[in-house]
């Protein structure tokens, strides 16, 4: 990781891809995985990104199978070292993704992989601006640390049906 003293981070969100609906599991909702539509959402952009030269410092995602899937799988396109944090599993609010991200060696460039309603909050929480972060839809907020509310300038804001076909 090029990692240090907290400074200024490069970070993305990503919402997890496409899992199907929710009321038509029958079993544990951590356990829902991602449908074959949501492998292409999450293909199709981690090869965008790594087509634009995005190399992340490492990818943390949710513990919950969808989201962990959803980093498997941009991490492996970029080539990136992914690590499981269960924080992003529960609620995530900026005092949490501060201890995340210094636990994690204070990245400059990484990539969290969870959920919503925390995903939209945070992005719409750092930039002052409301944010919806539909399902594979990705943020890249550039923001100095520590993470104070309104600090962060959206960079990226990367829907899935960005990258069809």
């Amino acid at each position: 990781m090029s990692g240090g003293a907290p400074g200024l981070v490069e970070l993305c969100l990503l919402r997890h891809a496409h899992a199907g609906d929710a009321t038509r599991w029958l079993d544990d909702d951590d356990l829902r995985p991602l449908t074959e539509k949501g492998r292409r959402q999450a293909e199709r952009l981690a090869r965008h990104l790594a087509g634009a030269g995005y190399a992340p410092d490492v990818v943390l995602a949710s513990p919950l199978v969808r989201a962990r899937e959803t980093a498997e799988i941009a991490a492996e396109v970029l080539h990136a070292p992914l690590r499981i944090d269960a924080r992003l599993g529960g609620m995530v609010d900026l005092a949490t993704l501060e201890r995340i991200l210094a636990d994690a060696g204070d990245p400059s460039r990484p990539i969290l992989v969870g959920h919503d309603p925390d995903f939209s909050e945070l992005v719409s929480e750092l930039v002052g601006a409301p944010i919806a972060m539909r399902k594979a839809t990705l943020a890249r907020v550039d923001v100095e640390r520590p993470l104070e509310p309104g600090a962060g300038e959206l960079r990226w804001l990367l829907p899935p049906e960005l990258f069809r076909g």
